[in-house]
């Protein structure tokens, strides 16, 4: 195989957008390998989609994560893309950036230049977000960002009560000021789904020094002393390896890309002894800060046919792919949450820490939502920065066997207290008389379910992660820190982590939007790097 200058692992939102930037350069060669295959189905560009893609392992790795004993000993679903364009390629497409308190954190963490003004331009320059005037949002970006293009009747009813009980509607959370409720943004362009793998990749691949290799899984990355110098990876039954003359950069994800640096040897020496990989260098860091939203989700039954339940069978949904086909609008044209609320718990707080979701529709958990049969709708809720943390590490030296997820999504008891606080204002909103003519009765937990205790029982019981997993190999200064402010491997040459693995604490909303801002920021830190040695 030919030498390239950067072998980039892993084709999800973040290495999309690498493998798009970098070749921009006509004199630097990338190789980008994807472990899953590329899938051409129709259903990937459209939006209602999610509720079948997630748990269908052609498209999801279907992780599991280990009996968690902070939520009664369950075991949850990780979905993960397995597939070109990783999981921006199947997730709902909910796009927020977070706020600027977040990114302020994350420099006085420890990472100069990750401030809210430092990370603003990686964000302008991704979107193409036309519809909203504020300067501080891009508008000729590839990844096109708007509103859903139909209003629904229930999520008008819910957003009316939400102003009853005193939010204010807010026009654009991700204009710095994030408080209030409204209409989710998502990543779509004509009702079909706006990609990084159907943008910046699709771009790259017209390029002759992109190349670009699916159904290729990296085993382990290869050293000479401190210096990584190439991967070894399966091309079907073929154990293969190539040599980079730059840098290998890791964007396999927040599970995949600490298991892939303690397979090659770099991660705790406990860790790596206990699965028999032998130590190239001791980071003790790899693996651990593992962070995801936890929600809690409440249902009721709904008076009227109006949610998605009804419209998603039988001749409705007939004269809805029939609508979807002509115009790109209806049923399939949506994610599944339409409405969106960031809200402070207590009002002394300066800032939101609870984001609700809203769909007009109910469904079951776990990683394929089902819808039900009857109307219904479904508010979840969770703190919006989780003190909670957990791991991942491997189980053995075997590349395919799963990595252990040890979540402990409700350890905090400050995140306990959070969530509770949540679901009494949700009920709140929703029992308001916006909804009267719509609200049947509450589902789940049930109108008798009404102390904190209670209330935390149904959490335990029912909760359910929301998709986000981060954290793993965070960026910082200190001793657990993974990689440094340029997104280096501490105390490693030539080895980059660039995906939403490096946050060093999770952001204020869905992670989608944030990961591939990482990308650019990514992008823009290694072609700084490579010409400055190239002038030197």
């Amino acid at each position: 195989m030919t030498r390239f200058d950067y072998v980039v692992v892993g084709a999800g939102a973040a290495g999309c957008v690498l493998a798009g930037r970098l070749t921009e350069d006509p004199a630097i060669r990338v190789l980008l390998l994807e472990s899953g295959t590329e899938r051409r189905s129709p259903l990937l560009t459209v939006p209602a989609a999610e509720t079948v893609l997630m748990g269908n392992p052609k498209y999801d790795w279907c992780f599991e994560t280990d009996a968690d004993p902070t939520i009664d000993g369950r075991s949850l679903s990780i979905p993960r893309g397995r597939l070109l364009g990783g999981s921006n390629a199947i997730n709902g497409m909910i796009f927020v950036r977070g706020q600027r308190e977040d990114y302020d954190d994350w420099e006085r963490l420890g990472n100069p230049g990750w401030s809210w003004e430092g990370v603003l331009p990686y964000f302008r320059s991704m979107e193409r977000a036309t519809a909203f005037a504020s300067g501080s949002r891009g508008h000729s970006g590839p990844i096109s960002v708007g509103e859903p293009r139909d209003r629904d009747e229930l999520t008008e009813a819910f957003l009316d009560a939400a102003a009853k009980a005193g939010y204010p509607r807010n026009p654009d959370y991700n204009s710095g000021d994030q408080e209030g409720f409204g209409y989710y943004q998502v990543n779509h362009e004509d009702g079909r789904r706006s990609s990084a793998l159907g943008t910046y990749l699709k771009e790259a691949r017209k390029r002759p020094n992109l190349t670009l290799v699916t159904d290729s899984h990296v085993t382990r990355l290869l050293f000479e002393g401190t210096r990584c110098t190439g991967v070894a990876f399966r091309d079907g039954d073929a154990d293969r390896t190539v040599r980079c003359g730059r840098e290998v950069i890791v964007s396999a994800g927040a599970v995949q890309s600490p298991q892939l640096l303690e397979l090659s040897g770099v991660g705790s020496a406990q860790i790596l002894g206990e699965a028999g990989v032998p130590v190239v260098h001791h980071l003790p860091g790899v693996g651990e800060n593992f962070r995801d939203h936890f929600a809690a989700r409440l249902r009721w039954r709904v008076r009227r046919p109006v949610t998605f339940n009804e419209r998603s069978r039988g001749l409705a949904l007939a004269r809805e792919v029939g609508r979807y086909l002509r115009e790109r609008r209806g049923l399939l044209s949506l994610p599944i949450a339409l409405g969106y609320g960031f809200v402070r718990s207590m009002p002394e707080l300066t800032r939101p820490d609870l984001q609700f979701h809203f769909a007009p529709a109910s469904y079951g958990g776990g990683r394929s939502r089902r819808l039900d049969t009857e109307p219904g709708m479904t508010l979840g809720v969770y703190p919006l920065r989780p003190e909670s943390k957990g791991s991942i590490h491997i189980r053995s030296r075997n590349p395919m066997t799963a990595p252990a997820i040890r979540p402990r999504f409700l350890e905090s008891e400050r995140d306990r207290a959070t969530l509770i606080e949540g679901m009494r204002i949700g009920r709140r909103i929703v029992e308001g008389p916006s909804l009267d003519d719509y609200r049947a009765f509450e589902l789940m937990p049930g109108s008798e379910v009404r102390t904190d205790d209670e209330l935390l029982a149904y959490a335990r019981e029912h909760g359910d992660t929301s998709y986000h997993p981060v954290g793993t190999c965070r960026m910082g200064d200190d001793e657990m820190a993974v990689v440094d402010a340029r997104l280096r491997v501490r105390g490693m040459h030539g080895l980059r982590v660039v995906d939403a693995s490096v946050m060093p604490v999770m952001v204020s909303g869905n992670t989608n939007a944030a990961s591939m801002m990482i990308g650019e920021k990514g992008a823009a830190l290694v072609l700084e790097d490579h010409r400055r040695r190239d002038r030197a």
